[in-house]
């Protein structure tokens, strides 16, 4: 049977927001064709008529990724004046529902990892969704009559996105809640959005108290030794 092009490119479509999904789960190294494939409804012989192999399917799927990530940016700050929007998107970067929807967030935290050992065009898609995003956070910046705006936007970028890897990779709730809120509050103070020094507001760094260090040091040692 033929398809259209309208029906081929719908396919596609379904095809990379599977891929998306995983290698924003699993890792680009990590997913496999066939249950991609199957996760999209179709079966993996029709795999290529629509990409030439694995390394294409994760660049075309990586565009998609930071399209969608553009997308949610556009919607947080859609009419927003733009500290209000800077504002809204700090803030629902550095929250606990972004931590935890690994298979829907930023693709820059899942892929950062592992981009040194991907193939150049991987790299140069990465490199154009990271120039993507800081622009749209410089227009904001830019707003504020920021005469720094491109270089605080980067900055402000790669703290959000270190944050919320760090805040992934602990194994407490409570530590990885204190950093999120430590970060989302010191970079809006460092951005002239909070109300209030951040200091005040954690009185202690990731605000885990001594006592609490000392038991999450014991819990991870504990958790190494049931591993060997």
């Amino acid at each position: 049977m033929r398809y259209d092009a309208e029906h081929k490119e719908r396919t596609r479509a379904r095809v990379l927001k599977e891929a998306a999904k995983a290698i924003r789960a699993e890792g680009p190294h990590r997913i496999g064709v066939a249950t991609v494939m199957a996760k999209a409804g179709l079966t993996h012989g029709g795999f290529y008529a629509h990409f030439a192999s694995k390394d294409d399917l994760v660049v075309a799927a990586m565009s998609q990724m930071f399209d969608e990530a553009s997308a949610k940016f556009d919607r947080l700050t859609k009419g927003k004046p733009p500290a209000a929007a800077l504002r809204a998107y700090t803030d629902f970067y550095l929250s606990r529902q972004h931590r935890d929807a690994r298979d829907l967030g930023c693709p820059l935290p899942s892929l950062s990892a592992d981009l040194p050992r991907l193939g150049v065009a991987a790299r140069q898609e990465f490199a154009a969704g990271v120039a993507g995003l800081t622009a749209r956070i410089g227009g904001l910046l830019s707003g504020l009559g920021r005469p720094d705006a491109e270089m605080v936007a980067s900055s402000s970028l790669a703290e959000m996105v270190g944050a919320l890897s760090l805040a992934r990779s602990v194994a407490d709730p409570k530590q990885s809640d204190a950093i999120l809120k430590a970060s989302r509050n010191a970079l809006k103070f460092r951005l002239g959005l909070a109300e209030s020094d951040p200091a005040r507001q954690a009185p202690r760094p990731f605000g885990a108290s001594r006592k609490e260090l000392g038991r999450m040091r014991r819990e991870a040692v504990n958790a190494s030794r049931a591993r060997k």
